[in-house]
């Protein structure tokens, strides 16, 4: 660890894929301009996020010059600094390429992965280096590189480069597929950073998502759909009567399958849903809130006075997709409709994590569990199976921040 910015002095850079010649008379309009910046040798020996991006650039670039810059302890005075000299430096050169290198998340929960990324993802799509920087400062957000990223979106701005484009998120539960609680999860993004230019790569606003997933929701939205829920179950418990009620939003209005989910003490209360939109988002939400709180065969009803004890969950679903082959479906992104005949049995994509099931355990306890077929029935030309995405969100995630 140090404090300040190391800028690498020497004549090559060596990576397994051979040396790069750093651009000495660039670095030389760095060293020692300003006092927090100097070459720091110890600060480049075996630096990861280095390490990780050069071989990238050596494969799809025939030639370059480089210059490897460290950011330790920084200030947001030093970053703002920094973005100057190197604004300055690059003067109206055309052919230089800033590459922040970072990592998200680290930690052992994959949920809580999801959560930290969106929101510090949002502030680099935003382009908002300062409330970047404080949210890295008091541990809100997490980015080992955190400070050489908030230095790009300063110097971005400086040359006038004022979009960013999400272009891929993950991490590294998704890419393994180990998503239970303790295994050690680090998440990853892709961005760019140009002019807004009918030739700027993508659409600007990707929302973040894991891989496979479908991004339907904002944190408003998510919100506002465990309120209809919790006031729907509260009211309907107390009164016999559904709520009343009416949203503009224009996504609450659109035709989506959706799942109500209630759990008590870490235990399910109840479930129920419907895999096809037959209606309004909101009005779904409501009917399926009713339903898994008094309709569930599998639970006697909730009581009033339990209601406090329940959290409430919600799983909002993307249009059925019919399969001809099992290994189209990614186990713990998307859920499953096997039927065949006058029998049909459907589990939700979260069934794969909390289980742990391998892709055959999960199809087979799904037709013989859920369907009522033989366990084996997905092999069976003759059995329909459809996969779909859903977007799960709890009161503990959303309303956690709140």
């Amino acid at each position: 660890a140090f404090s300040g910015v190391s800028v690498y002095a020497q004549g090559a850079f060596r990576t397994p894929l051979g040396e790069v010649m750093v651009d000495k008379d660039f670095t030389q309009k760095l060293l020692n301009k300003i006092h927090e910046v100097s070459f720091v040798p110890e600060a480049f020996a075996k630096e990861h996020a280095l390490e990780v991006q050069i071989p990238f650039l050596q494969k799809v670039l025939p030639s370059f010059l480089l210059v490897p810059i460290i950011m330790g302890d920084s200030s947001y005075e030093t970053c703002q600094r920094l973005a100057i000299l190197l604004k300055n430096a690059i003067g109206e050169r055309k052919d230089v390429l800033v590459v922040a290198s970072t990592d998200l998340y680290h930690g052992y929960d994959f949920q809580e992965a999801l959560a930290f990324d969106k929101e510090t993802v949002s502030f680099v799509e935003k382009m908002d280096s300062e409330a970047l920087f404080k949210g890295l400062e008091n541990g809100q957000l997490q980015m080992c590189g955190g400070y050489g990223v908030v230095t790009t979106l300063i110097l971005s701005k400086l040359l006038g480069h004022d979009k960013t484009k999400v272009l891929c998120y993950t991490n590294s539960a998704e890419v393994t597929g180990k998503k239970e609680k303790g295994v050690w999860t680090v998440g990853y993004v892709s961005c760019a950073i140009d002019k807004d230019t009918p030739n700027f790569i993508g659409k600007v606003g990707v929302p973040l998502t894991v891989e496979g997933e479908t991004a339907m929701l904002n944190k408003a939205q998510r919100k506002r759909l465990l309120e209809i829920a919790r006031k729907t179950i509260d009211l309907y418990l107390k009164t016999g009567k559904k709520m009343e009620l009416t949203e503009a939003d224009p996504v609450f209005n659109k035709e989506m399958g959706a799942f109500v989910t209630l759990h008590k003490d870490g235990e399910l209360r109840g479930c129920i849903g419907n895999i096809i939109g037959k209606g309004p988002l909101y009005l779904t939400v409501r009917d399926m809130a009713i339903e898994a709180a008094t309709d569930d065969p599998r639970f006697s009803p909730v009581e009033p006075g339990e209601l406090k004890n329940i959290e409430i969950e919600i799983s909002v679903l993307t249009p059925l997709e019919k399969i001809d082959d099992v290994s189209k479906i990614k186990m713990g992104v998307h859920g499953v409709l096997v039927r065949k005949g006058f029998s049909s049995g459907v589990f939700l994509p979260q069934v794969a994590t909390e289980t742990g099931w391998s892709k055959e355990e999960f199809l087979s306890n799904l037709c013989a569990h859920k369907a009522g077929l033989a366990a084996d029935a997905w092999k069976d030309k003759s059995t329909d199976i459809y996969i779909f995405s859903a977007e799960v969100f709890s009161e503990k995630e959303v309303l956690s921040g709140d």
